[in-house]
């Protein structure tokens, strides 16, 4: 495994494009034998001459400053290659050869909404995506933002201060960099309670590049995207337009026709937006993904990362032997997550993934973040 995280390090810092990096990593299927291949397998996979030199030679004190970040607790690594490389993001065009993560990689396999909008909001707008972040964290869905001011950070928010609410933060700087730097604090406790997630390296400043191809990350982990108010030429926008190119729900919240960060949101509702009030409109109009989602994650906790197929019968099926101790751990009453950790002697992530599977199965009711068998 460490050889394998250098050899991936090595390839990220190789840069240049990232299609033909993806593509070596799938014919040799690990970073240390795509590394071993040797130059005439990287050439002929399309690997530029500036890449290869990279390879050979790859920047010490970046690499360094990369393996001293891994070395720390709770910093991850997920490769192409990588069975928990989440699923939804293989689907987008253009998916990152890696993702640096600081705090539950697990979360990245999480149902979850992204929220986004204008950086400097209306009082009413940051309060709307308050109060649609709280609704989602408590349905046990993740909120997805990119950290940014204005509606970002309240959705981050609302999610931080739900009870066992999750939230998910995608970076256009490297992992251990707050953009902008006065959110530092916010990110130490989205690490600490979700995850912050970013293609870059550790020490990666901010770029204006850096944020379109941040969208289109935080678009690709979520099954919708949720435009609270933006302004007609807005990154929000950006965002919207990379969750419809990779087939995903986008929605919008309507506003005043006197308020100029509504015109964004108005102008997606013309566009094909689904127009919402609710939290739950959005939930609803999920569901169908999330289903797809839990498929996933059935494959991936039978040790398989093959996708299963998705049936249309509406019967449950036998519920599994893994599944057992944590049947028999629920009760009718809502329990919470630390009891039901206290009780199967399971993680916290991988109850979250199971607890998951069963709620879009019909077998359990989840309500502020506390779980009952369903009847």
């Amino acid at each position: 495994m460490a050889d394998d995280s250098l050899a991936l390090l090595q390839f990220i810092l190789a840069g240049g494009a990232v299609a033909s990096r993806r593509a070596l990593l799938d014919t040799h299927l690990t970073p240390a034998r795509t590394l071993a291949a040797g130059a005439p397998a990287w050439r002929a996979a399309g690997l530029a001459e500036t890449q290869i030199q990279r390879l050979r030679q790859p920047p010490a004190e970046e690499l360094q400053r990369s393996l001293d970040w891994l070395a720390q607790p709770g910093h991850r690594l997920l490769g192409w290659h990588d069975p928990d490389y989440p699923p939804l993001l293989r689907r987008i065009s253009s998916p990152p050869l890696a993702l640096f993560v600081e705090g539950d990689p697990a979360l990245l396999w999480h149902a979850g909404v992204a929220i986004v909008g204008s950086r400097s909001p209306t009082a009413g707008g940051r309060d709307n995506a308050y109060a649609f972040a709280r609704a989602f964290a408590a349905s046990g869905t993740s909120v997805i933002s990119g950290m940014a001011t204005g509606i970002d950070a309240a959705a981050h928010e609302a999610a931080l201060a739900t009870p066992d609410g999750v939230t998910v933060a995608v970076l256009g700087t490297g992992p251990d960099l707050a953009y902008p730097p006065h959110h530092a604090t916010l990110r130490d406790r989205i690490a600490a309670q979700g995850a912050v997630v970013s293609e870059h390296p550790p020490g990666t400043l901010a770029k204006p590049s850096h944020f379109p191809s941040r969208n289109r990350i935080l678009a690709g982990l979520a099954l919708g995207t949720l435009v609270v108010e933006a302004t007609e030429r807005s990154g929000a926008l950006i965002t919207a337009r990379q969750a419809g190119d990779c087939g995903r729900e986008v929605f919008a919240v309507p506003g005043s026709i006197h308020n100029p960060l509504a015109r964004g949101c108005h102008r997606l509702i013309r566009d094909g937006a689904g127009l919402v009030e609710t939290a739950q409109e959005v939930l609803d109009a999920l569901v169908p993904m999330a289903s797809e989602l839990a498929e996933f994650l059935r494959g991936r906790l039978a040790g398989s990362a093959a996708r299963p197929h998705i049936g249309s019968d509406n019967a449950l099926a036998p519920l599994s032997p893994d599944y057992q101790p944590l049947w028999l751990a629920l009760g009718h009453d809502p329990t919470g997550m630390d009891l039901l950790v206290e009780r199967t002697g399971l993680t916290t992530a991988e109850l979250s993934s199971m607890l998951l599977v069963m709620e879009l199965d019909g077998r359990v009711a989840v309500e502020h973040g506390r779980y009952s068998r369903k009847t």
